[in-house]
């Protein structure tokens, strides 16, 4: 609405900063278009702020949004890219600043197309496609190398003659496609089934030389991704250059940057592993010269004890020792036998001496009852009583008399 004013009765700066402020909350959302300078994501904060310019006539305004609303699309948009913006157009008056809150957003162009690979690259991922557990691992030495490119393109050739450069004796089954175009996913997917299904094919490439995001466009197409997946062959993909990253790189069991690079990982070269069997050989022969270095050291060792040299000497040592125990065992029990006898001697001089027999030598004799007691004196006997009288030569009875 129109607002009388003049010289004698103006309004203050805040009134038509507040008269502002109302007309601009009428506008409601507005889609904007431009590109995004000063882009501001700080850590943890749940607001991010940028700054959306138009080119052509050289004029920005600050944008905010929550930070859910621009990560949906942080991994295509960046500083530079062209967006499309819902916004609310907001003015805040102590400052008398314009600016807009963004509640979606969306990349233009080429962000576009990134964003749609973007959201197939998650919903692929989630399903298991590119988990690094259903990678098959490589052949060492193919037999058959399966190649599907463009007919008589750079990558063709980069992949033929690296490999046969490094293997002259390497085979290919090549199946030559159109790479890009309506016609590139159904005959690309075609000669990728083919080749599977040969037995003799180790490994298939999947090769195509530079181009744009466009270009590449075929190698991320869903129906190819899961051809891919499903090969039994394991798959080498060779898109592009170092930067480009189709989804086809994602599934593949090995990425090589080139075609070139995917001729290098997929084919040895004849020249390093003969380097390689060589020092192998050399460190194989060395291993071998030093176990016998060590076995003949331990040889030497042993042969150079005395029990080796001179066997004899430990037997001999023994010997004499041997013979010097018997020896000495043999003196020790003469000693004692020695000594044992002239204790007997003794002993029986003794017995001799202190024996009956020696008495009844001397003339005396022994008189015995009938049950062996031994008389000693007259009145142990009776008259007529028969006794045994013993005497050095024998014996005799007698009768008692008186």
């Amino acid at each position: 609405m129109a607002v009388n004013t003049s010289a004698e009765s103006p309004l203050p700066v805040g009134e038509v900063s507040r008269l502002i402020g109302g007309w601009i909350d009428r506008l409601g959302a507005v889609w904007v278009e431009g590109q995004i300078t000063q882009l501001s994501r700080r850590p943890g904060a749940g607001v991010v702020f940028l700054t959306l310019r138009d080119p052509s006539y050289d004029i920005s305004v600050s944008v905010t949004c929550y930070r859910q609303v621009f990560d949906a699309v942080a991994d295509v948009v960046s500083e530079g890219a062209r967006v499309v913006v819902l916004a609310k157009p907001e003015w805040y008056a102590p400052r008398g600043q314009l600016s807009l809150r963004a509640a979606e957003m969306r990349p233009v162009g080429v962000g576009e197309l990134l964003a749609r690979l973007e959201q197939l690259k998650k919903a692929l991922a989630a399903e298991g496609l590119f988990a690094p557990e259903r990678k098959k691992p490589l052949p060492f030495l193919p037999q058959l190398i399966g190649l599907v490119c463009g007919r008589a393109s750079a990558a063709e050739r980069d992949v033929l003659e690296n490999a046969r450069h490094r293997w002259p004796a390497v085979r290919f089954e090549v199946r030559n496609v159109a790479v890009q175009g309506v016609h590139a996913v159904p005959q690309v997917v075609q000669a990728v089934k083919e080749l599977d299904e040969i037995d003799d094919v180790d490994v298939i490439v999947v090769a195509r030389g530079g181009g744009s995001v466009e270009d590449l466009l075929p190698f991320s197409d869903e129906q190819l991704v899961r051809t891919v997946a499903a090969c039994r062959t394991p798959v080498v993909s060779a898109i592009g250059h170092e930067p480009d990253n189709p989804l086809l790189d994602y599934v593949a069991d090995l990425r090589a940057s080139t075609p070139t690079d995917a001729a290098k990982k997929v084919v040895p070269d004849v020249g390093e592993e003969y380097e390689r069997v060589r020092m192998l050989q050399g460190r194989a022969l060395r291993c071998v010269e030093a176990f016998l270095d060590r076995e003949e050291r331990g040889l030497a060792q042993a042969l150079s004890r005395p029990s080796i040299q001179d066997p004899h000497r430990m037997i001999d040592e023994r010997a004499e020792h041997a013979a010097a125990l018997l020896d000495r065992g043999r003196r020790t029990l003469g000693h004692l036998l020695d000594r044992a006898d002239s204790e007997l001697t003794h002993t029986h001089a003794r017995v001799v001496a202190l024996s009956p027999a020696a008495t009844l030598k001397r003339g005396y004799a022994v008189l015995q009852k009938a049950d062996g007691h031994v008389v000693r004196g007259p009145d142990e006997v009776s008259g007529d009583e028969v006794l045994r009288a013993r005497v050095s030569e024998g014996e005799f009875s007698v009768r008692v008399d008186a």
